[in-house]
Formats: C-alpha cells, sequence, structure tokens
C-alpha cells in the first residue's frame, strides 16, 4: 500500500516492501535500521549511520502505516535469525534482554521463543538448549545453559498459555533431539557431537579440541567441511556458546566465513551479522578452514596439536 506524507519535511510517496521502506526515490533496508520510534503521530527511522529519518503528515493512514511498517521489519527480522518453522503463538508483551527492556511482539515457534522489538535486537531463543523456563507471576525467564537469560510476560491472558506451550515446546525438542543425536556417530579425532535445527537430524556436526582450537566438522547432506575456531574462555563454555551458534546458523554456514566486504553486498547477512551473537560468535572466532584432500587427516592432526 501506498502512503502520502512528508519525510523530513518535504512531500513524498511512502511504501513499506518486503525488505525495507520506500522514501519517494529513496530506498531504506531494514539491515541499516536500528529502530524505529513513534512519537506523537510521527515515525522516526533511526539507522546503524546515525541518521534519524522522520516521518510525519500522515493523517488517519498513521496507524495503518505504523502496523504495517513493523509488521514487515519484524517479519524481516525473523528471516535474518533464520527462523523456519511455523509460528504457534503470536502475543504482545514485555521484554528484557541484557541491555534494554520493553514491550515488543513474541512468538512462540516448536524450537524457539522469538522476541521482536523495534529494535535491532530482535531474539531468537532457542529452547532445545533452555536449562530452565519459569514464571513467576506474569513474567517467564529462559535460562540457557550458555548462562544467557530472557524474560517475557506481562501479556494478558495469553501469558499462562505461552508458558506453558513454551515449557512443552521445550520437552518436546529436547527429547527429539536426543533421539536424533543418539544416531549421529563420532570418529577420532572427534570428541562431541551436535545437530543443527532438531528437525533436520541429518545434517550435523562433530568437533574436536586442541589447546585453545577447535575444529567443526560440518555435514550435510553428501557435502562435509572443516570450519576452525581459537578461544581463550573455559572449553565447557566455549562448547555451549558454540552449540548454541551452530543451531542458530543452522544450514547458513557461509555466513561463517565470508569476508565483510562480500556479507556488505548480501542485506540479509549484514542484518543477520548485527542481529545474532550467535553469527557474530562464529565469525569472531573463526581461525579459517580446512579443504578436504588426501592430506586432510594430516593437517587436521597438526592443528589440534597447535
Amino acid at each position: 500500500m501506498k502512503y502520502g506524507g512528508q519525510v523530513s519535511g518535504r512531500d513524498a510517496e511512502l511504501s513499506v516492501e518486503r525488505e525495507g521502506l520506500r522514501l519517494g526515490s529513496r530506498f531504506v533496508d531494514f539491515a541499516d535500521v536500528s529502530a524505529l520510534r513513534p512519537i506523537n503521530h510521527r515515525v522516526f527511522v533511526d539507522t546503524l549511520s546515525g541518521e534519524q529519518i522522520e516521518i510525519s503528515m500522515l493523517g488517519f493512514s498513521y496507524d495503518g502505516f505504523w502496523e504495517e511498517l513493523t509488521g514487515c521489519f519484524g517479519k524481516r527480522s525473523l528471516e535474518a535469525l533464520f527462523v523456519e518453522e511455523e509460528q504457534l503463538m503470536l502475543c504482545e508483551g514485555e521484554y528484557v534482554l541484557p541491555g534494554e527492556s520493553g514491550r515488543a511482539a513474541i512468538a512462540l515457534y516448536p524450537d524457539a521463543v522469538c522476541i521482536l522489538p523495534q529494535t535491532r535486537s530482535a531474539v531468537r531463543i532457542p529452547l532445545c538448549y533452555a536449562q530452565e523456563l519459569r514464571l513467576d507471576g506474569y513474567l517467564l525467564t529462559i535460562a540457557m545453559r550458555s548462562g544467557s537469560r530472557y524474560t517475557v510476560g506481562r501479556m494478558g491472558y495469553d501469558t499462562k498459555p505461552f508458558a506453558e506451550r513454551a515449557e512443552n515446546c521445550a520437552a518436546r525438542v529436547k527429547k527429539q533431539r536426543a533421539q536424533a543425536l543418539a544416531a549421529v556417530p563420532l570418529a577420532e579425532p572427534f570428541t562431541e557431537k551436535g545437530l543443527f535445527r532438531t528437525k533436520q537430524a541429518e545434517h550435523c556436526w562433530n568437533a574436536a579440541f586442541g589447546r585453545g582450537v577447535c575444529a567443526l566438522e560440518f555435514f550435510t547432506g553428501e557435502d562435509a567441511a572443516t570450519y576452525l575456531y581459537r578461544f581463550s574462555e573455559p572449553r565447557v563454555l566455549f562448547l555451549a556458546q558454540l552449540e548454541e551458534a551452530a543451531e542458530a546458523v543452522g544450514e547458513h554456514r557461509e555466513i561463517i566465513y565470508l569476508p565483510d566486504a562480500q556479507i556488505a553486498e548480501k542485506p540479509l547477512y549484514r542484518m543477520a551479522v548485527d542481529r545474532s551473537p550467535a553469527v557474530r560468535f562464529l565469525r569472531e572466532r573463526s581461525d579459517g578452514r580446512l579443504i578436504h584432500s588426501a592430506h586432510h587427516a594430516e593437517r587436521l592432526r597438526e592443528y589440534l596439536r597447535g
């Protein structure tokens, strides 16, 4: 739908598109947006570059414009977080993230809870790695094995049903994941194993460790690749973070190794790097890849020995 209004005091035709906002002849990609703010029937679009775009004079179209804008922004954030399964519940409630709190759309999926604020802080919380889900009054706290904590709640009559369904989803996905993981083989020198997304049990990974280094072998169908990482934190903490990160990225493994210049050319990947701590975790600790060849096993042993 097209809207009439003003952009920074100048008349313009506006439209909300799947990947961003068209303001007259200008297109603002959602990948470049840090926040959307409604103030006195005006909409402020804050960008990652520090620019503040003011949209005003929308008249009776204001509510419809804001609803479409935030809805498309949320859907694009879900794409950047690689959310793939069918949505079970969508509510509006309060949230608390590290360094941020407010009200937002909160969605439940069979394998995750997603918080979708009108900022760049959208997050997908994988329920398979939830150590505890605790409903205290009107607030649901989700504690992760890696130490992260998230709080959602005050969704009105939806609060208790949301919490109950989230707990059921967590129990179900953990059981499914354990059953699928039991069938994943391990071979020397690999000592740890995992899945990407639970519903794709045939795609898995093995991990081998040296002193401050890790080799992660990705198996996706007929393809395999070895990704190398360096870390300084305790191995048990690195492994917990690695498990969550591999689950978050799923099969989108090229986002791990593409150089920044190529990431910049892909708006969805730019958005994923900006939105997802898991993606940044893998990219920041990346120490390259080992190409599969006749000398692969020897080079892998040399890397793990340091």
